[in-house]
């Protein structure tokens, strides 16, 4: 069986031996969309975490008989097109979750507690010129009594939510697709959760429903101070807007994803005047070494169950 990784330089250092004991591989860093077609061809089984598959790839390729998608989400396969070919396509879900509800709180404190302020203040040498042992020019706030609101109470935002309330934060949720019902936690509307909130985290996928749901409006109700984490999807925040708005209005913003990515050149988030409010990591969250290793094992196991059945 014949074992194509199209892009795994998404993966890091992590191992990829344990592929060899399934057939004979073949792994390639990165594969453009002009080089999928001659990389795929003959191959049994392909890997892909964010290479684009096509239907007029797999009819050209008479061999293919699983697509391995190396990550949740599957928008990157014609599945109604596989389906029709009998092609399986498998995903992997639940891999990445305590990475990313580490990153949201990392992103937390980086933005409330100013941290590249006073690395920068220290490393300056302004603190050794300073007649006073410490430094309140930017005051910071404890999570303790704060209101913090999640978008998207799935897996990773029930982890944030049950994390944030053992920081005595008081939690409340929006649910994007209406059907969401959580005792736990008090369900709000977008216009409450966005007005009432002191942290805003986002925790959704993108979907008719959340593309563009906080825009301009939507921005312009937080409170002055208030802090918005997107760790959903890019699309779910207007960049245009937020490009906008942090330089009008005193908010403080953290994105590890974007509409497009790598980010665009030119992109309307560089050229914001308050940049110390905008903080933002290459769609990272997920990349914890741990998550990266457990990503690996579900796609071999998703391998092993297809040739078994």
């Amino acid at each position: 069986m014949k074992i194509v990784i199209l892009d795994a330089l998404t993966f890091g250092e992590t191992s990829l031996e344990a592929f060899e004991e399934l057939g004979e591989l073949k792994v390639y860093q990165t594969t453009t969309a002009d080089e999928t077609q001659e990389r795929i061809a003959d191959a049994d089984v392909i890997v892909s975490n964010k290479v684009v598959i096509t239907d007029s790839m797999m009819a050209e390729s008479p061999s293919l008989k699983l697509i391995c998608v190396a990550a949740t989400g599957m928008n990157n396969v014609d599945l109604e097109a596989a389906f029709t070919r009998g092609i399986a396509v498998k995903n992997v879900a639940g891999y990445s979750t305590d990475s990313v509800i580490q990153h949201t709180f990392s992103m937390l404190f980086y933005l409330m507690g100013h941290s590249r302020y006073y690395d920068e203040y220290v490393k300056s040498g302004d603190w050794q010129q300073s007649p006073v042992f410490t430094n309140v020019t930017k005051p910071f706030f404890e999570i303790k009594g704060k209101k913090w609101g999640i978008i998207g109470l799935g897996e990773i935002g029930r982890g944030v939510a049950n994390i944030a309330t053992g920081f005595g934060a008081e939690v409340s949720y929006y649910s994007t697709s209406g059907a969401n019902e959580n005792p736990d936690y008090k369900r709000v509307t977008l216009s409450q959760l966005i007005e009432e909130s002191d942290i805003v985290s986002i925790h959704a996928p993108l979907n008719a429903q959340t593309q563009d749901l906080i825009a301009h409006s939507e921005l312009l109700q937080l409170k002055d101070g208030a802090i918005l984490l997107n760790l959903g999807r890019g699309g779910i925040v207007s960049e245009e807007a937020l490009s906008v708005i942090i330089d009008a209005k005193p908010i403080y913003v953290g994105l590890d994803v974007l509409t497009k990515e790598p980010m665009s050149d030119p992109h309307p988030l560089m050229n914001i005047t308050n940049s110390e409010r905008l903080y933002v990591t290459p769609h990272i969250a997920w990349t914890s070494v741990e998550a990266r290793d457990k990503l690996i094992a579900m796609v071999i196991e998703n391998i092993r169950t297809f040739m078994d059945e």
